[in-house]
């Protein structure tokens, strides 16, 4: 599912126009992206957990040349499914 079906199936379900169905899901990411720049987790109850993991520097590989190369530390988002979600699938 992208991103228009998500917000065509929202507009359905709820009545919203497209429109509206789209400034909602806009708004979502944009309060999640906020809430993991500062640091905080952004718990759904019963869907799951998003938060913020850092990872080291680490080893890899140029795939071309096969020579080393150090991999930066970054921060990444997670996702952990909720037991709900969890026991859906």
């Amino acid at each position: 599912m992208n991103k228009a079906e998500l917000i065509a199936q929202i507009a359905e379900d709820t009545g919203l126009t497209k429109t509206q169905a789209n400034a909602a899901i806009d708004s979502f990411t944009n309060a999640v992206t906020n809430s993991l720049k500062k640091g905080d987790k952004v718990t759904l109850v019963g869907f799951g957990t998003f938060s913020v993991s850092s990872r080291k520097d680490r080893v890899g590989r140029n795939p071309q040349t096969g020579a080393a190369i150090t991999i930066s530390a970054k921060n990444v988002a997670r996702f952990k499914a909720g037991k709900e979600l969890s026991e859906t699938l």
